[in-house]
């Protein structure tokens, strides 16, 4: 009777996945008013700044790629195709920029990567996210959207762990007796409570944003529609910041950002 201790194996990680699912989705729908209210606060349409158009579209990094292709539009940043970047002006406009300069050291020359991280994870950055915040634009850590999307991902662990205890209680040498028809169907049962609860909650459950709440993507949305410039500076940097890298044209500059998860070479 080992299978049966299998089962009810199973029918614990089922549970306990499916009902940390259904919490999160009940707290995130305790916090929709809120949601709301950061709605009336904001206004018929407030312009986003292009640093919160990017953190609200792809987090800090997006901000640190935003901020080192600003700077490189302008001149003021070299980025060469093999992944490196020099500093051309010392002096940074705003605090964004100071940070990608004090991330690249005194020396003026380091490989991106490291310059994102480090920017990335600049105390200017982290006021921003808390402004946005503040303002019921951003999703706050451990909000609601992210709790939901986490409770998915367990649920699809436990669809597969289900799965594989099936399979290995179908698999023992002895199952005194019980037809391998019934065992499967036994085991289908939480395998079909997981399946149903993330049918439910791709139905049911709104489309939540790691880093914008439902009224930072209704900016987004309202910004992404807006016609743009052919040429125009603030429209070319406005789609880096809402789609990322890929939006780049440049050929050099988009090689740039392509090495910029490899290791370091020898000086």
């Amino acid at each position: 009777m080992f299978w049966v201790l299998l089962l009810l194996l199973a029918w614990a990680v089922a549970g306990i996945a499916c009902t940390r699912l259904c919490l999160a989705a009940v707290a995130a729908a305790a916090a929709e008013p809120r949601d709301g209210c950061a709605d009336v606060d904001t206004g018929p349409g407030p312009d986003l700044t292009l640093y919160e158009a990017a953190f609200l579209s792809g987090g800090p990094a997006r901000v640190a790629d935003v901020t080192m292709i600003s700077m490189a539009r302008q001149r003021r940043l070299l980025l060469a195709h093999t992944g490196w970047a020099t500093v051309v002006d010392p002096r940074g406009r705003d605090e964004m920029e100071r940070s990608v300069i004090g991330a690249i050291g005194p020396e003026g020359q380091s490989r991106i990567a490291p310059v994102r991280a480090a920017a990335a994870g600049a105390d200017a950055v982290r006021r921003l996210a808390d402004g946005l915040v503040r303002a019921g634009l951003a999703v706050p850590d451990g909000g609601a959207g992210t709790t939901v999307s986490a409770g998915m991902r367990q649920v699809r662990a436990a669809a597969v762990a289900v799965l594989a205890l099936g399979v290995a209680a179908l698999l023992l040498p002895a199952r005194t007796g019980m037809p391998a028809g019934l065992v499967a169907l036994w085991f289908a049962l939480p395998l079909t409570l997981c399946l149903s609860c993330l049918a439910i909650a791709r139905f049911e459950a709104r489309p939540y944003s790691r880093w914008a709440s439902p009224a930072g993507q209704r900016l987004l949305g309202a910004l992404a529609r807006r016609p743009t410039g052919e040429g125009d500076e603030r429209s070319f940097l406005t789609s880096v910041a809402v789609r990322g890298v890929r939006a780049i044209g440049e050929p050099n500059l988009r090689a740039a950002f392509a090495h910029r998860d490899q290791p370091w070479p020898p000086r």
